[in-house]
């Protein structure tokens, strides 16, 4: 069957979770199309392992690959390019996870800070090998195609305050890897959105169409469907089959 995508959500440096998931899909061809919705590293304990593995899976599959930019890819270039404490040093973010994944190390136990020869290339980005950077440098900001847009956040509002830019129209484009706006997932009407960041918990449960009952679980709006289902902290890595909607999961 050709013409399918298959979309998968934040992995946040869980590379089990996202073996288990691959290996769950149908046999891929020519045809097919698979979108990973970015946030590939920090906070799971092998994002050296992950990024490598989607770097070399072009070649090793006959579907179309599409990483797409999510705001940790673009936190660390921000961090490369100019330096952003905010963003490295707190625990939450699970940046010293990837320093330590890059370095061979065991990964940080919780509230752990970085050791003294850390601390540096933690709040430099100077571990990353060249070609990982340029890699994320590459990475795409959105992808569409005849089933949906895909983005990592979400959309930016029209200027005017009502309706919301097309990926392409949008100047800036930290909407589309940064924001968390409910109005979004509540208000959007047109072409569907499938998009990765925000938690399912955080989402409205009483909108979601499918199993409104598990807070954790693949959020599905009128016209938005959020993927992130916590891989990574706790949760798992959740995909999705389009056109036919049947969802994969890593638990």
């Amino acid at each position: 069957m050709a013409g399918r995508t298959f979309v998968i959500g934040d992995i946040h440096g869980d590379l089990e979770a996202l073996f288990r998931l691959l290996s769950g899909l149908p046999e891929l061809d020519e045809g097919d199309t698979v979108v990973f919705s970015g946030d590939y590293l920090d906070r799971g304990p092998r994002s050296a392992e992950v990024i490598d593995y989607l770097r070399k899976l072009p070649s090793q599959t006959k579907a179309k690959i599409v990483t797409l930019r999510g705001n940790h890819e673009d936190g660390w270039l921000r961090v490369l390019d100019k330096g952003w404490p905010e963003f490295v040093l707190p625990q939450p973010n699970g940046c010293l996870a990837t320093l330590r994944s890059y370095l061979g190390r065991p990964p940080p136990a919780e509230d752990e800070g970085a050791a003294d020869d850390e601390l540096r290339m933690l709040l430099e980005g100077t571990f990353f090998p060249d070609e990982v950077v340029a890699w994320m440098r590459e990475l795409p900001y959105w992808y569409e195609d005849e089933h949906a847009i895909y983005v990592h956040a979400g959309l930016p509002k029209n200027k005017e305050g009502e309706g919301y830019l097309h990926p392409s129209e949008a100047k800036s484009k930290l909407a589309l890897l940064w924001c968390r706006d409910e109005d979004f997932v509540r208000e959007y009407r047109g072409k569907r959105v499938i998009f990765g960041h925000t938690s399912t918990r955080y989402l409205p449960p009483e909108l979601s169409s499918y199993t409104p009952s598990d807070a954790d679980d693949l959020w599905v709006g009128p016209c938005v469907i959020g993927i992130d289902t916590r891989c990574g902290k706790g949760g798992f890595l959740t995909g999705l089959e389009l056109p036919s909607g049947r969802v994969y999961e890593s638990r």
